[in-house]
């Protein structure tokens, strides 16, 4: 059978109109042309698909179920074209996105609102509680697509745009001698044991390292964690105390108590993507999220 998809719609054409000429002026082409291409597609399915009068056109039992399957087929065609077409123009598909530490709790709402209200056709995956150093390798090897973490990034291949800068807050045990203390100097913690995090190339671990020491001492780092819930936790049992970026406070934890630091570090929070990408979807999202305003949390 050589059934192409035009003997579909001239025989679509011909089924909506019950009328040669009125399908044949719809369809650009000439009347007997169009009866010639329909008593073929009749001669290839063996069946008659219309009942011919000198005063009517009208679709045969075999040709109303046809005429339903040709709908059904014509449809999922153009639905097929115009996902094809989406999803070249970026408009449709999955956009893996990760979050560092508690960034997902003040960027998430805000990214995934706007890129679904311009892109309703993108899906989002997120991968939460991921430290730089993991959401950069995730870039590099495609398993992401976006992602929000720490800065500044040094890795070549990947490009970042600065979303906000946080200062460094004291994470404390409740019990602990310094709670009474609205704020303390970086000073005061040199005696203290810290809680740091698991991967040595951490940036918030270096951010405190390079706090400590322009305070004039090396942090004590006795315990480590793989994230930001688990060294919270760590803090906690009393196990140590932690400078950790002030979003941070939003995790509330029974047994952690949060106070400001004199003269604080900051520690940039950026949106990060592969250099030289060529997802359409990912140029998409990043227009959509600079037009949006994304970056405009904190202008100052």
């Amino acid at each position: 059978m050589t059934m192409d998809l035009k003997q579909l719609r001239y025989f679509d054409a011909v089924a909506e109109t019950c009328h040669f000429s009125q399908a044949a002026e719809r369809l650009h082409v000439a009347q007997p042309a169009l009866s010639q291409a329909i008593r073929r597609l009749e001669a290839e399915l063996g069946v008659l698909l219309f009942t011919r009068t000198t005063r009517q056109v009208q679709l045969t039992p075999a040709g109303e179920f046809f005429h339903r399957e040709t709908r059904r087929i014509l449809g999922d065609l153009e639905a097929s074209v115009l996902g094809a077409q989406s999803i070249a123009h970026g408009r449709r598909g999955l956009l893996r996105v990760g979050f560092t530490g508690t960034s997902a709790f003040t960027q998430l709402a805000r990214l995934s609102r706007m890129v679904r209200a311009a892109l309703p056709g993108v899906v989002l995956e997120v991968q939460a509680d991921l430290l730089t150093p993991a959401q950069v390798e995730r870039l590099l090897d495609g398993r992401l697509d976006l992602g929000v973490l720490r800065g500044p990034v040094v890795e070549p291949g990947i490009e970042t745009r600065t979303l906000t800068r946080e200062p460094l807050v004291v994470a404390l045990p409740a019990d602990h001698r310094l709670v009474p203390e609205p704020a303390l100097d970086v000073v005061d913690l040199a005696a203290e044991e810290f809680v740091g995090y698991a991967d040595a190339r951490s940036a918030v671990n270096e951010a405190v390292v390079a706090t400590c020491r322009r305070a004039g001492f090396s942090p004590t780092v006795t315990h480590r964690a793989p994230g930001t819930a688990a060294l919270l936790a760590l803090v906690a049992a009393n196990l140590g105390v932690a400078l950790v970026p002030e979003s941070v406070r939003s995790m509330q934890l029974t047994g952690v108590v949060f106070r400001d630091v004199l003269d604080p570090t900051t520690i940039d929070l950026s949106l990060a993507w592969p250099a030289g990408h060529a997802s359409p979807l990912v140029s998409a999202a990043l227009d959509v999220l600079e037009r949006e305003g994304f970056y405009d949390l904190n202008p100052a």
